[in-house]
């Protein structure tokens, strides 16, 4: 049986209030709001709407988190002391495990894609039990596999060409 697929107009969809971690606000009284908009069948993985009003606070990433910043513009320090301005249209990828410092001076709002990471050994093993099931299955698998650097392998010439993207 088929799962319903979802859709969802992130820069519209009403957001429930989810304050702050206690203690992480450095400056101002941001005001943060969420909505998951949908969940894997596993439950590693959500895709979450998320905005924040002004402020400056530490977030501290359990999850491995991609976003998508949809409206406004936040500035983002790493542990290491750089900064970045993200703004419409930008992504960023912090994995879990890390901390940032964002200093938000007008609301932002972004969608995030939160994954669990699992060990490698098991992502290996997840890998291969899908190419399994592709194979039995007759599908085409959705994504090429993997090569060995653990970077997607190009799907054709103009993904060769594009090659792989870097941080700035």
């Amino acid at each position: 049986m088929s799962k319903p697929v979802i859709f969802a107009c992130p820069a519209d969809i009403e957001l429930n209030a989810d304050p702050l971690r206690p203690g992480s606000v450095i400056d101002g009284a941001p005001q943060a709001r969420s909505r998951r908009l949908a969940r894997s069948a596993d439950g590693t993985a959500s895709v979450m709407a998320w905005s924040c009003s002004a402020g400056r606070f530490i977030w501290h990433y359990t999850v491995d988190e991609t976003l998508h910043v949809i409206s406004g513009e936040a500035f983002v320090t790493d542990e290491k002391g750089e900064a970045r301005r993200l703004g419409p249209g930008d992504m960023a990828f912090f994995p879990a495990g890390s901390c940032s410092t964002w200093h938000v001076p007008v609301e932002v709002r972004k969608l995030a894609f939160c994954r669990h990471s699992m060990p490698r050994l098991f992502g290996i093993l997840l890998r291969a039990w899908n190419k399994l099931m592709h194979r039995l299955s007759g599908h085409a698998p959705m994504f090429n596999a993997l090569e060995a650097d653990g970077e997607p392998a190009p799907r054709s010439a103009a993904g060769a060409q594009a090659g792989h993207v870097t941080a700035r």
